[in-house]
């Protein structure tokens, strides 16, 4: 599909869909929003938070598809820094100490809006989003192939449908959900998981410079 295998497809999914899964201030903001204040306003607010990721791929698409047709040679640094950032954050997964996530956390009733806004500007102050964007894109697509058309047919919409349906499972289980992320061996096992799928992703992109 537009130069992209099927290999590379799934590799994508997976890799978004486990960052998704792993429970963050985004995630952590829905499940007591969804909690409080209704399915509504957490889907409100899952709107806002997958716009932020929107942009965010978009940055990092069109940033990567540039410098990959202005300086060609540069591409192997690129790969090189992705491969460092997901060694780091794969040590991060692994080192992480669970805490339990307050998901009493009583809020006011808010405008749908609000609970939109709230999600955007969650997902725009988190620096992280952009940069697992800018390391895993360049571990599934040849930079010099990146094109408008794969970024608007391809990952935007599966980008777009893998959030929604993390969010949505986070949304519609909120109650058992929060059962499973306070408890501190499930958190442990989760994280640890994550981060052994970071360095085997870090080993991969390295490879394939070689």
């Amino acid at each position: 599909m537009f130069g992209l295998g099927s290999s590379q497809i799934i590799s994508y999914i997976l890799a978004l869909g486990l960052a998704a899964i792993v429970p963050g201030p985004g995630m952590t903001a829905l499940i007591t929003r969804s909690i409080s204040s209704g399915a509504k306003t957490g889907f409100s607010l899952l709107a806002g938070l997958i716009l932020g990721d929107l942009i965010y791929l978009s940055i990092a698409v069109f940033g990567l598809a540039m410098i990959a047709h202005s300086y060609t040679s540069i591409s192997i640094y690129i790969n090189w820094a992705a491969a460092l950032y997901l060694c780091v954050l794969a040590w991060q997964f692994w080192k992480y100490q669970p805490s339990t996530i307050l998901n009493e956390q009583k809020v006011t009733s808010r405008e749908l809006a609000t609970a939109w806004f709230s999600g955007l500007t969650l997902t725009l102050g988190n620096p992280k989003t952009i940069a697992f964007y800018l390391a895993i894109l360049p571990l599934i697509i040849s930079l010099d192939k990146i094109s408008v058309q794969i970024w608007g047919l391809v990952l935007i919409p599966i980008t777009l449908l893998v959030l929604l349906a993390v969010g949505g499972v986070y949304i519609l289980s909120a109650l058992k959900i929060r059962k499973f992320l306070t408890s501190v061996k499930s958190q442990l096992i989760l994280f640890r998981s994550a981060g052994l799928i970071m360095f085997l992703a870090a080993i991969l992109m390295v490879v394939k410079t070689l």
